[in-house]
C-alpha cells in the first residue's frame, strides 16, 4: 500500500471517529440531565457543533487524494475508533467518556498527521494540525468538568 492510499485509509479512520464523537456528543446534549443541566447541554451543543464542522472536511481532504469517503452509518461504525453511545449515563460519565474518546481521536489523527508529512500532502497536513490543535483543546475542557477522576 503506497503512503497516499495509506493516508487515505487513516483518514477515513478520522472521519468515522470523529463522525462518531459528533453523534455521541449530541447524543449526550439531548440526554443529559442533573442540577447543572442549562450548562451541560450548551457545552455539548458547541462541541458537537464544533466536531460536525469539521467532518465535511476530512471527506474532502479524502477526495484530494482520488479515493472515496466512507458513506454509510455501517461504515462508520466499522471504521470508527470509538465504541457508539448506547445507554443514558450521569453527566460526569458523559465527560468522561468523551474525554477518553477525544483522546482516541487524536491517537488517530497523529497516525494520519505523520502520514500527510511523509507523503507530502502539506494542505491535508495544515488540516489535521488544526484537528489535532481543536481536540487538545477540547480535551483540557473535558477534563476539566472530572478533576477527581
Amino acid at each position: 500500500m503506497g503512503p497516499t492510499i495509506e493516508l487515505a485509509y487513516q483518514l477515513r479512520i478520522c472521519l468515522a471517529t470523529a463522525f462518531s464523537l459528533y453523534l455521541k456528543t449530541h447524543n449526550y446534549h439531548w440526554n443529559v440531565t442533573g442540577p447543572n443541566f442549562s450548562e451541560y447541554h450548551k457545552f455539548f451543543g458547541e462541541v458537537y457543533q464544533g466536531v460536525w464542522e469539521s467532518v465535511d472536511d476530512y471527506a474532502e481532504n479524502i477526495r484530494t487524494l482520488n479515493e472515496f469517503p466512507l458513506g454509510s452509518l455501517a461504515e462508520f461504525a466499522r471504521n470508527s475508533a470509538i465504541l457508539e453511545a448506547t445507554d443514558n449515563i450521569p453527566a460526569y460519565a458523559m465527560f468522561k467518556q468523551l474525554e477518553d474518546d477525544n483522546r482516541i481521536l487524536l491517537e488517530e489523527l497523529s497516525k494520519a498527521h505523520d502520514l500527510a508529512v511523509e507523503s507530502g500532502a502539506y494542505g491535508i497536513t495544515n488540516f489535521l494540525e488544526g484537528q489535532i490543535d481543536y481536540h487538545n483543546v477540547l480535551g483540557w475542557k473535558l477534563k476539566a468538568f472530572t478533576p477527581l477522576m
